[in-house]
């Protein structure tokens, strides 16, 4: 739960009071590899912290699942559109590793939002923060070729290279296996 704490101080100073009230409501959850944690159609209630392990966010495909996010130690996931709208998500979440978890579901933190003085402002910047990588990643998709996206990822975000199947590392930067094992001969 410290990370949790550690993260937000980056952000802001937090007052004991707000993370006494804050922490309260995280509950610790661990999940082996491969777990779904989110299935498609289904509302996504928590918004969690990985403390340890590997997640992916995917839409189901009959042939080849398309990834479009990855989320690591050290940061918040979720279906996020799902979650603030409370409604159905059109995308899957599942453990790549064996993941723990402290989570929180929508009814505590719109509380936390109403009882702390720093909770909008932290879920302001987490909000903000996920907006930018998304965009960051659309970007990418609109001014780099492939083998760019795969460079910039592999000098990025390195723990990808090394924890994540190459299928699914394919899928996320819009390639093919084949695709991303010709541009791995061609860069090596």
């Amino acid at each position: 739960m410290n990370q949790v704490r550690k993260y937000f101080e980056k952000i802001t100073k937090l007052s004991d009071a707000d993370w006494k009230i804050f922490s309260s409501k995280l509950k610790k959850s661990e999940y082996k590899k491969k777990t779904t944690l989110l299935e498609l159609g289904k509302v996504e209630n928590h918004l969690s912290f990985i403390e340890k392990g590997s997640i992916r966010l995917f839409v189901p495909k009959e042939e080849n699942d398309i990834t479009f996010a990855f989320c690591f130690s050290g940061q918040f996931m979720s279906a996020y559109d799902s979650f603030l709208t409370q409604k159905p998500s059109a995308y899957q979440t599942e453990t790549l590793s064996n993941v723990v978890l402290w989570r929180i579901t929508y009814k505590d933190l719109q509380d936390i939002y109403k009882q702390t003085e720093i909770g909008n402002l932290i879920g302001r910047i987490t909000a903000e923060n996920l907006f930018l990588i998304k965009s960051q990643r659309e970007q990418s998709f609109l001014n780099e070729t492939a083998e760019e996206r795969y460079l910039n990822l592999f000098t990025e975000r390195p723990e990808l290279i090394k924890e994540i199947p190459l299928k699914y590392i394919a899928s996320y930067i819009g390639i093919t296996p084949q695709a991303l094992s010709r541009i791995r001969r061609n860069i090596s």
